[in-house]
């Protein structure tokens, strides 16, 4: 819901700093594993509850995904790189709160509902881009992408959020995640009547 609003001033905080690793000859890929390896340190930490430790470096992680495409637009992009920061960000979102079921088993049935909530929004969003594809429809409003990124309630700024929130609150998880996945719910079915009225003709 944020994204479009905010991806400009992310692009220009991140843009001195990817001409900076650029001239390093530092690659975009090379900064997606790197947060991916942050994305893991955090998710060892949730499952071991330390909370305040998983929370930097889940911030790390959220810096890296800022800064691979910063890099990869001071030096080259390629198709990979775009396929590589998406399935990472995936993982990762549904990392978070396997992790928490994996502390506490009682948050199990509330993380199960988020990542299956996430799946109605990731399916959502990569068939749309599939088919925008093929359509030839492109859209630079959420700044320049590998394929089409369709919005919503739910985009990557509010599941950062989430992801922080609770790592803040842990008490309030069951709570915060299963009122975040309802949203998801409604952005998939946006979405689906977006692609309905894109596509049916």
């Amino acid at each position: 819901m944020f994204d479009a609003q905010i991806r400009p001033c992310i692009d220009r905080l991140f843009s001195p700093a990817g001409h900076w690793l650029a001239g390093l000859g530092v690659t975009p890929n090379q900064v997606t594993v790197t947060g991916a390896v942050f994305g893991c340190s955090a998710v060892g930490c949730v499952a071991f509850q330390l909370f305040d430790l998983a929370f930097w470096f889940t911030v790390l992680n959220r810096l890296a995904d800022g800064l691979d495409g910063a890099v990869a637009r001071a030096s080259r992009s390629t198709d990979f790189g775009g396929y590589l920061d998406i399935v990472c960000d995936f993982v990762f979102y549904s990392a978070i709160p396997f992790a928490f079921a994996v502390a506490q088993p009682e948050n199990a049935l509330a993380a199960a509902f988020l990542i299956f909530s996430f799946m109605g929004t990731a399916s959502s969003f990569l068939a749309f881009a599939i088919f925008a594809e093929k359509h030839h429809i492109s859209t630079e409003i959420r700044g320049k992408k590998a394929f089409y990124y369709l919005g919503g309630l739910t985009e990557g700024a509010e599941t950062t959020l989430l992801l922080l929130a609770v790592l803040i609150w842990p008490s309030y998880f069951i709570y915060m995640v299963c009122g975040f996945g309802l949203l998801c719910w409604v952005t998939t079915l946006i979405r689906i009547y977006l692609a309905y009225s894109e596509f049916s003709n």
